[in-house]
């Protein structure tokens, strides 16, 4: 175990501290090719991608989206689920193309690379909207996954074996009058809407 004391001791930067930045990392993105990175988060409410480029006075943000812009293309579900992950990815990835951003490199700061999850959906959303990021096509979530399948395959189940438990689990969806088995229909829909917005 490390010695945290002692005149070797080196205090962690601030922000590694905190668990924000993985230096090493950042290092690496910074002298590659690849000027400009798709930054991916999430947090307990929302998905976040934006668009960076690293600059000696700060990093400069040129693209800036959070799932909560679904709400106004109708999305009445979760802001932080696969679906709305690639929603915003989607719309992220045509506002990016909108300001002349053809290629980026992903990062996914310090989140844990897992195979399917949000991030990667998100990803892959900034992809199908025609910027260029390099990837291995294995990462994504299935198609079914994207478009919410599983959630309604689990809704269903919920509803026939415990509907007590349904009620509880969809209860914010349900509040709203909104159905969870409707997830792809309005991830089809929502899909149309940001193609027409942008």
């Amino acid at each position: 175990m490390k010695r945290r004391y002692g005149p070797r001791y080196k205090v962690p930067r601030r922000r590694r501290r905190e668990g924000k930045t993985d230096y090493r990392a950042r290092y690496k993105m910074a002298i590659g090719k690849y000027k400009i990175r798709a930054v991916l988060r999430r947090t307990n409410r929302y998905i976040i991608v934006h668009f960076t480029s690293i600059d000696l006075n700060g990093d400069q943000t040129h693209v800036y989206v959070t799932s909560r812009i679904l709400r106004k293309f109708g999305w009445p579900f979760s802001c932080k689920n696969l679906p709305a992950a690639y929603l915003t990815g989607y719309y992220a990835g045509l506002l990016a193309i909108k300001n002349g951003i053809k290629e980026a490199i992903p990062d996914i700061g310090i989140f844990r690379s897992t195979k399917g999850n949000r991030l990667y959906a998100a990803l892959k959303g900034i992809i199908d909207a025609g910027v260029y990021i390099p990837h291995d096509d294995s990462i994504f979530p299935s198609e079914e996954r994207i478009r919410g399948e599983h959630i309604v395959a689990y809704a269903k189940m919920l509803m026939k074996e415990n509907y007590e438990k349904f009620k509880r689990q969809f209860s914010e969806y349900l509040k709203k009058g909104a159905d969870p088995t409707k997830i792809p229909e309005f991830f089809d829909k929502v899909l149309q809407e940001i193609k027409r917005a942008v």
